[in-house]
């Protein structure tokens, strides 16, 4: 198998690895209820997508 023929330092090591990250996540509000949300997802919190009500949210009760 083939094999590094020289060993990188540390230096390298973090430079080469400087580029890797992960790519940042895009949040829209949600014009019904203005909470973060997904772009071109239902909204979680008041079911809303594209003006239109497309899920029935049901809130739970808080146990005591």
């Amino acid at each position: 198998m083939a094999e590094p023929k020289y060993r990188r330092s540390h230096s390298q090591k973090r430079l080469h690895r400087a580029h890797w990250k992960l790519p940042q996540v895009t949040v829209t509000e949600c014009p019904h209820c203005h909470e973060a949300k997904l772009p071109h997802r239902v909204c979680g919190k008041c079911g809303y997508y594209n003006g239109m009500e497309v899920l029935t949210v049901v809130k739970k009760d808080k146990k005591k």
